[in-house]
């Protein structure tokens, strides 16, 4: 049983990553917009 927990360690650090990339890659969409409207 202990040998599978790295692995499952692993797989939701990797989910976690992935979650806080989503996020941030919509942030910075959102302020990269705001940012062109407020040059344009």
């Amino acid at each position: 049983m202990a040998k599978h927990e790295p692995i499952e360690k692993a797989r939701s650090t990797y989910a976690n990553f992935i979650a806080w990339f989503k996020w941030g890659s919509i942030v910075v969409a959102i302020l990269a917009a705001i940012v062109v409207l407020i040059i344009a």
